[in-house]
């Protein structure tokens, strides 16, 4: 049976937010503006924030 190889980083931890619906919109927007997905955008915004602590 064929299916997807494992990943070598499989996402398999999730985390829940409460947002308003402002937040959600912008996060809808910015997601179709550049292509990905919510949770694309989520971690670009961690990892963005992480690197500006460093």
């Amino acid at each position: 049976m064929m299916g997807r190889p494992p990943s070598d980083n499989p996402k398999s931890l999730k985390i829940e937010i409460r947002a308003d619906q402002e937040t959600i919109s912008t996060l809808d927007a910015a997601a179709k503006k550049l292509n990905m997905t919510r949770s694309d955008i989520v971690r670009k915004g961690i990892e963005k924030i992480y690197d500006d602590l460093q």
